[in-house]
């Protein structure tokens, strides 16, 4: 099953559009996050929808932030993202008649409902200054500071 990583990857780029002064276009996001415009375009818009982003059309456009960072927590962007499915495991055959089947189902949906509540509840808690916090220690530890940091290339970061 192939990994959903839009997750990592929409948090990956804003905080870099968080260190911007000016809009990011869609080609520079892309490039950031080694992918190309036209999925970022898709991405970002459901973050607009959720007023996370604003967009700019036109010459000197792209894309801002709508909110300071302390003001979006991990889980609205999930749940902008669609909530993807966090887990390969599903339930048997739904609809069938055999009661081991039920219990055994019935097992795991629950299971699997705990997992996403707990993940839910983490991602409510962490908001995306406290990523910002975390990206300034990393520098710290490497005797670096944000004034050092310009954006490194996509493979360096």
């Amino acid at each position: 099953m192939r990994q959903d990583n839009r997750l990592p990857r929409v948090l990956h780029a804003l905080l870099h559009l968080s260190d911007m002064k000016d809009p990011a276009t869609s080609e520079q996001l892309a490039g950031m996050l080694n992918t190309n415009a036209a999925v970022v375009r898709r991405t970002m818009a459901g973050l607009r929808d959720r007023g996370i982003l604003t967009s700019i059309k036109g010459h000197g456009g792209g894309w801002q932030l709508a909110r300071p960072l302390e003001k979006i927590t991990l889980a609205e962007i999930y749940e902008a993202l669609g909530a993807p499915t966090l887990f390969a495991l599903g339930c048997s055959n739904e609809n069938s008649q055999c009661l081991m089947e039920k219990a055994a189902n019935a097992a795991t949906a629950r299971a699997l409902q705990k997992a996403s509540e707990t993940f839910i509840g983490i991602l409510s808690s962490v908001t995306m200054a406290d990523l910002a916090v975390d990206f300034e220690k990393r520098l710290a530890e490497l005797g670096l500071s944000s004034m050092d940091t310009i954006h490194f290339d996509s493979h360096d970061h």
